[in-house]
């Protein structure tokens, strides 16, 4: 697919670029972090069986893996994702874990997969970036096979998650060319609206929506907060490009805000999410 054709440029240029490697970079950190909601999809997926389970932005691939383990030498996880540099990063993971797992980097919305290929489609946090959400998910959709089931973790809105802002908040006065969020990006809190969640699943042909709040602890290590601050989030692509001077400063100048999150050797904070399904009904 050349740049010309791609159906979300600026995403593919986003994850191909600060924050992809934001992301290979802090890897270790983020399943970490967001370990519960791994589980919490994984568990909902039947042992063995022989299923084909499709992870949609599959990042560097520790849900792939961890859904791969659950399905066993009989069954096949497979992950997709726009980012070259994390798909590298799970190509290698699921090599060296020895797993039933494979790995395409491409875009779901457009990518052309084989008719009622998987039993299940899951994402952690990776749906909410589509160009065009509901011509992706009608895409996923002919990839279901019948009675095909969806789970997806999505964020709630940004005021409902203060830990996700905090630093950018804090770093707005000190950073000019800090990008402000628009509230129709297609970036972390685009599924924040419950009814706009339904539409897009009801218009792209699921059935049995379900949609409901869940409220996750997530943890990660004190001695990880700053390089979290410095390489995550709007904050941390802009710091990217700056010189490590300016990166300290701004690090430091910010570190305060999250105070009160850490708890001893710990950083906890709330994660306000949808848990997501829905059935492939045909």
């Amino acid at each position: 697919m050349t740049a010309s054709s791609e159906p979300n440029p600026q995403q593919s240029a986003l994850w191909n670029g600060p924050s992809g490697r934001a992301w290979v970079e802090m890897q270790d950190a983020l399943d970490r972090m967001f370990q519960p909601m791994e589980e919490l999809l994984v568990e909902t997926l039947p042992e063995g069986e022989g299923r084909r389970v499709l992870d949609v932005g599959c990042g560097t691939g520790s849900t792939t893996i961890a859904i791969a383990r659950r399905l066993g030498p009989e069954g096949r996880g497979t992950g997709i994702d726009i980012s070259a540099p994390m798909i590298a990063v799970a190509r290698d993971r699921a090599a060296r874990a020895s797993v039933g797992a494979d790995f395409l980097c491409a875009d779901a919305q457009a990518h052309p997969f084989a008719r009622a290929g998987f039993d299940w489609i899951v994402s952690r946090f990776g749906v909410m970036f589509f160009a065009d959400p509901i011509r992706a998910f009608a895409n996923l959709r002919r990839a279901a096979s019948p009675d095909a089931g969806l789970r997806f973790i999505a964020w709630r809105s940004a005021e409902e998650n203060p830990f996700m802002t905090a630093a950018e908040r804090a770093a707005a006065p000190l950073l000019p060319e800090l990008p402000v969020r628009r509230a129709d990006a297609a970036d972390q809190f685009a599924f924040a609206d419950r009814g706009r969640v339904l539409t897009i699943l009801l218009e792209s042909g699921w059935a049995d929506v379900e949609i409901r709040p869940i409220d996750v602890t997530c943890t990660l290590p004190e001695a990880e907060l700053e390089r979290y601050l410095g390489w995550l989030g709007p904050v941390g692509r802009v710091l990217q490009d700056a010189g490590e001077a300016t990166r300290q400063r701004i690090v430091e100048a910010i570190r305060g805000v999250f105070d009160p999150y850490v708890h001893g050797a710990e950083v906890r904070h709330g994660a306000a999410c949808w848990m997501v399904a829905a059935r492939a009904r045909f």
